[in-house]
């Protein structure tokens, strides 16, 4: 089995047991440690771009630009078309996509200090980037009161994962539902269809998340398993792709009998 590990010190490929060397690698993370040239990247990434418009979308002079470029390209990253137009290449859109998680986390870098996503399918680690545009709500109390309202508003869908059996019988939610609205619910409690809510059984889920047609919430445990309900908040259409995939996941994992 092949495996990259990335450290703060160094970066290395585990084949087997027996490590791997690779120098190239200190060069490709140089590359990317520059903010005007991962800024290009991600500009590429959507489009083809000339120099010069690209200089003035990135609000960089023309000489920086290029001497970026220039770099990029050295290293097989973007390309230079023949129409003078400058691509990423697909060499660059697959480092690109396997490191942009990376400036989530360093954003993010204090909270990930104290919060496990270890228990996470690897599938959605790689993809954690796309979190990037929610709201991240530290406080316990405006969580849980913008959860709440987002529950209220629900009048399509409403999925959600609780690491506590629901503080009402599952028959008193169901007559709460506002008509042709969907529930579903991941939670502790034995599992039960209804007409408009179903609930399958989920022991210990490694997160807690709340998505309804419009928005989404999600909240990481604290490392050591405490529930924390600090939450990553908002309705940008890759978060709440992210959620929303996330949760059909472990439901089809739990077609409970």
């Amino acid at each position: 089995m092949l495996t990259l590990y990335i450290g703060i010190q160094h970066c290395e490929l585990i084949n087997n047991g027996e490590k791997l060397k690779i120098p190239e690698i200190e060069g490709l993370f140089y590359e990317l440690a520059s903010e005007s040239r991962f800024s290009i990247l991600q500009e590429l990434k959507t489009k083809n771009w000339k120099m010069n418009d690209l200089a003035r979308e990135l609000d960089l002079t023309t000489t920086e630009t290029f001497r970026q470029l220039q770099r990029l390209t050295e290293a097989a990253l973007t390309k230079k078309q023949p129409e003078g137009t400058y691509t990423i290449t697909e060499y660059g859109k697959l480092v690109l996509q396997i490191t942009s998680p990376l400036a989530f986390l360093q954003k993010n870098k204090e909270y990930f200090l104290t919060h496990d996503v270890s228990l996470l399918p690897s599938q959605f680690i790689m993809r954690l980037d796309e979190l990037s545009k929610a709201q991240l709500i530290s406080g316990m109390v405006e969580s849980t009161t913008k959860i709440s309202l987002m529950i209220g508003e629900a009048r399509e869908y409403m999925w959600g994962i609780s690491p506590e059996p629901l503080m009402q019988q599952l028959e008193a939610i169901s007559k709460e539902v506002p008509k042709g609205c969907e529930y579903r619910v991941l939670s502790p409690q034995l599992p039960k269809k209804l007409v408009n809510l179903e609930n399958r059984t989920f022991l210990n889920p490694p997160i807690i998340m709340a998505v309804t047609e419009k928005q989404a919430a999600l909240c990481f445990r604290l490392i050591g398993g405490k529930v924390d309900y600090a939450s990553f908040f908002g309705e940008d259409k890759a978060f709440h792709g992210w959620v929303k995939d996330l949760f059909v996941y472990h439901w089809n994992k739990l077609d409970n009998p």
